[in-house]
């Protein structure tokens, strides 16, 4: 069985176990066989019962992002990975940040580390965008404004209570670019923020924006 042929056509997302033994069907033994592949180097185990191509299948593997929509779900790329993706903040993200509507946690896997932030329905569902990060590879991630909100709402011990203080928490801490904000869509942010957590910090949000 070649497996490096088979996998080729699925390398579009993580394999999950099914699609394993799908491909390993002709195998009695499968789990010894994926035990081989990724002592072979064919094959990572991201976690129990997920994969991607290992260094030695010489295939594309699945981008980062894409790799955090499957790790753990319902969930979407947000924080400062999708703040770094939109360009927002000029730091290099390592560790890929996303938000669930599950409890919260974090990943060490071979291809990095990956942490989720609970926030709670139906604020989780606005400002989300199929992204094509590839081709043939979409993933989810928080609009630039969503991805701005989910920052304050997850961040311990901000409360923002005036413009002064928005500003300082997002041109001082987070190093957002001062004309990327003029930019922001506030219509869109204020119809989240009655259903946000921290309401009142992302209608203080709103309030400093709109005075740019």
């Amino acid at each position: 069985m070649d497996f490096t042929r088979k996998a080729r056509q699925f390398t579009n997302a993580p394999f999950s176990r099914q699609l394993m033994l799908e491909m390993l069907k002709e195998y009695k033994r499968p789990n010894d066989k994926i035990s081989e592949l990724i002592k072979a180097g064919l094959l990572i185990s991201l976690k129990k019962g997920l994969y991607i191509p290992g260094a030695n299948a010489e295939l594309p593997g699945p981008h980062p992002f894409l790799i955090a929509n499957h790790l753990y779900g319902p969930s979407y790329v947000s924080l400062e990975s999708a703040l770094s993706y939109w360009e927002l903040i000029p730091e290099r993200v390592y560790e890929i940040s996303s938000v669930t509507l599950k409890a919260s946690k974090t990943y060490k896997t071979p291809k990095g580390r990956f942490s989720y932030q609970h926030i709670p329905s139906p604020y989780y569902s606005f400002g989300l965008r199929s992204v094509e990060l590839q081709p043939n590879q979409v993933a989810l991630l928080a609009s630039p404004e969503k991805a701005l909100c989910d920052k304050i709402v997850t961040t311990s011990g901000i409360s923002l209570r005036s413009s002064r203080q928005v500003m300082d928490f997002l041109l001082d801490d987070l190093r957002i670019d001062y004309d990327k904000l003029k930019k922001l869509d506030k219509k869109v942010i204020l119809s989240w923020a009655d259903d946000a957590p921290k309401s009142n910090s992302i209608h203080m949000l709103v309030k400093a924006l709109k005075a740019l």
